[in-house]
């Protein structure tokens, strides 16, 4: 197989959809804006129709409008016109794409569509076409040619109504003031949504599994309780349970290099006063800055009264995939 004409062609596709997106800049329109009211108006949901290829796109145009805070959902038109249509209601508008705006799964629905009086939107390439001369909004995401070298194949059309779709989506989710807390609310499973959703209260570590000693212990004392609960550190404790320090592995070696007799050495004498917290409230992508910017791998967790009630370490974060 010669690589040259391969990668010829598949160039010349990239640069056939690139310029039928370029195209659409103009179509940005009063059209679109009106379809973005008509969205933005809607009670009900945004009920995305099309077959093929076409259904396939608004599949996705579906999942994205739901995603960035607009209710959607894609309902076949072969279905809908065997009982499907009754999950559309006079409260939705209708999204519909067919790129020749004759498509007869669609055309069929169009008359029941009006006397729901649900709004009806259309995407496609034919201006002319039966879908685009009955819809409320008509947006034009016709293409010179495909990418196809028969020039048959669904690809720079299905490529150019996808992005109207995206641009749409976008449109939408800036005139909602959507936020990213707003987008990780419903992609509670995804990296993003542990990333804000999680909080310190939901990783640290607590209860009998904190590592705590008093003031007055040894050296000693700590480094067993240290060892015993694994997490590297220990919180340092006054007589009132407060806390009042830490003492880390890193403030073990430090006692080493200091040639500190580890045996008879007492813990009040090396350990760091006050230690990094951070409220059980903060988000733990928050604990992960923090933990970063000073170099450490474990944040105290204290109340009001400064009594401990969580330690959060790093392999907590980890496992939790905030980091």
């Amino acid at each position: 197989m010669d690589a040259e004409p391969i990668k010829a062609m598949g160039r010349r596709a990239l640069e056939i959809e690139r310029d039928a997106i370029a195209a659409l800049l103009p179509r940005v329109d009063a059209q679109f804006v009106r379809a973005c009211e008509l969205m933005l108006g809607c009670r009900g949901r945004v009920v995305v129709t099309g077959m093929g290829k076409s259904g396939h796109i608004g599949s996705k145009i579906a999942a994205t409008l739901a995603s960035t805070g607009t209710p959607a959902f894609f309902v076949h038109p072969g279905e809908a016109s065997h009982g499907d249509l009754g999950m559309i209601t006079r409260q939705d508008v209708v999204v519909a794409i067919s790129y020749s705006g004759e498509t007869a799964e669609l055309v069929t629905l169009l008359p029941l569509f009006k006397r729901m009086a649900a709004p009806l939107i259309a995407l496609t390439g034919k201006p002319a076409s039966t879908l685009a001369q009955s819809a409320d909004v008509h947006l034009d995401v016709s293409v010179q040619m495909e990418a196809c070298p028969l020039n048959l194949a669904p690809t720079a059309s299905t490529t150019a109504t996808l992005a109207m779709g995206d641009a749409l989506a976008v449109s939408l989710l800036h005139a909602r003031g959507f936020t990213p807390e707003d987008f990780a609310r419903s992609h509670p499973g995804g990296s993003l949504g542990r990333r804000l959703l999680l909080k310190v209260n939901d990783v640290m570590q607590s209860g009998a599994r904190l590592p705590t000693v008093p003031l007055s212990a040894s050296l000693r004392e700590a480094l067993l309780e240290m060892t015993h609960k694994g997490l590297g550190m220990t919180a340092v404790l006054d007589q009132a349970q407060r806390v009042v320090g830490i003492f880390t592995d890193g403030d073990l070696r430090r006692v080493l290099d200091q040639g500190v007799d580890v045996r008879a050495a007492q813990l009040a004498d090396v350990y760091t006063r006050g230690g990094k917290s951070i409220d059980r409230d903060c988000l733990a992508a928050e604990a992960v800055a923090l933990m970063e910017q000073h170099k450490i791998t474990a944040l105290l967790v204290k109340d009001a009264a400064q009594h401990l009630i969580g330690v959060v370490h790093m392999h907590d974060l980890l496992r939790a995939g905030v980091m």
